[in-house]
């Protein structure tokens, strides 16, 4: 303990302090109003298109299947899922590899590579796309993403069920409707 009083507290040279210390503290940015400019900032970029857009452009997911580039448009596309969360199901038809959860919903996933006539491999199927259809969502095996691609409709030519269209560089874009209606699975 120290021997004596304590000194006087001069109470104005510590108001003084604080003030210096508020106005310095009120110029500098705070952690959090960074932190939040910083994912304003971060948010606009990934929003902003990438490049211009056409109005016939056509927004499309590109993925592989039986080791061909295929497409959905990508308003159907809810969600895309790992694979590796896929249920096998028992005494299922062929092209019914299991369930998995999303969205809070069991999903039937579909191995569609046998009515497109693709080449079929045990374990190549590494992502889910989860689709929207008539109000149902369905999920549908691919090997891999290759991502999104706008494509010019003029570009694009009909194509046989289940294709919809065919791109100029041999891109097959499937009809949900027709590929998911209980004839087109069997």
């Amino acid at each position: 303990m120290p021997d004596g009083p304590a000194p006087p507290v001069d109470f104005d040279e510590l108001q003084r302090r604080l003030d210096e210390v508020e106005a310095q503290l009120g110029e500098a940015p705070r952690g959090g109003d960074r932190r939040r400019a910083l994912m304003a900032e971060r948010a606009r970029a990934l929003a902003a298109p990438r490049e211009a857009v056409s109005e016939d452009a056509l927004p499309l997911l590109v993925f592989t299947l039986g080791g061909v580039s295929h497409a959905v448009e990508v308003e159907a596309v809810v969600q895309v899922l790992e694979a590796r969360g896929l249920q096998r199901l028992v005494a299922t038809p062929p092209w019914l590899l299991g369930a998995l959860v999303a969205r809070g919903r069991v999903v039937p996933v579909l191995d569609l590579r046998r009515r497109l006539g693709l080449a079929r491999g045990l374990g190549d199927l590494g992502k889910v796309l989860v689709v929207e259809h008539d109000g149902e969502l369905v999920g549908i095996a691919v090997e891999g993403l290759e991502g999104r691609r706008d494509v010019a409709r003029r570009t694009l030519s009909e194509a046989a069920s289940p294709l919809r269209w065919r791109g100029a560089d041999g891109l097959a874009v499937l009809e949900l409707s027709a590929l998911l209606a209980p004839r087109g699975l069997g």
